[in-house]
């Protein structure tokens, strides 16, 4: 084997797990599955991160919290956001894991990416994300884009919403039910 492909090959095996995407099995007023595809290469500590707490099972039972007509619906409140807990504390925790720093890109906020919710630091990703409805050009440069949906905008679309300006989600919200990592 010659120098470069070895060292090729360790780089593989010396990086973290190649996630493809995740497979989001939805519960609620949507029903159904949504497929995302990754970005490794342009948030690898983020897509490390989120994949981790999926292989672990940590998404199972999370609720959409926060969920703005037009706009996104969030999720990944891994902490306070698991069905049958007191939904006011929704969305205000994250996992037992480091917050990560931005790895912003120049990719936009478009219909159907995946990107990471955050405070007011931009340094303060953890576990929870969002799905685009529509475009938000004033997101693009200032939150990390994870992913993109490639299958199950659909069911993405059928996600209850909320109300009000912060999107609150009334009543049952929609969860993942299961969310499985895929190659």
């Amino acid at each position: 084997m010659s120098m470069l492909k070895l060292a090729a090959a360790f780089a593989v095996m010396a990086s973290p797990a190649l996630a493809a995407g995740l497979q989001i099995e939805v519960e609620g007023e949507a029903n159904g599955v949504i497929t995302i595809d990754l970005l490794e290469d342009v948030a690898p500590k983020h897509v490390e991160q989120i994949t981790a707490l999926a292989a672990e099972g940590q998404y199972d039972g999370v609720v959409f919290h926060r969920v703005i007509d037009g706009f996104m619906a969030q999720t990944g409140d891994v902490k306070f956001g698991k069905v049958g807990e007191d939904m006011r504390m929704a969305g205000r925790g994250g996992s037992d894991r480091p917050d990560l720093p931005a790895e912003f890109s120049d990719i936009n906020y478009d219909r159907g990416v995946v990107g990471m919710a955050r405070s007011q630091n931009p340094n303060s990703a953890n576990s929870q994300f969002f799905i685009m409805f529509a475009p938000g050009p004033f997101l693009n440069g200032q939150y990390t884009v994870v992913g993109q949906v490639t299958d199950g905008m659909d069911v993405v679309d059928a996600i209850k919403r909320g109300t009000g300006q912060n999107g609150a989600v009334v009543g049952q919200p929609d969860m993942m039910k299961k969310v499985t990592v895929t190659e």
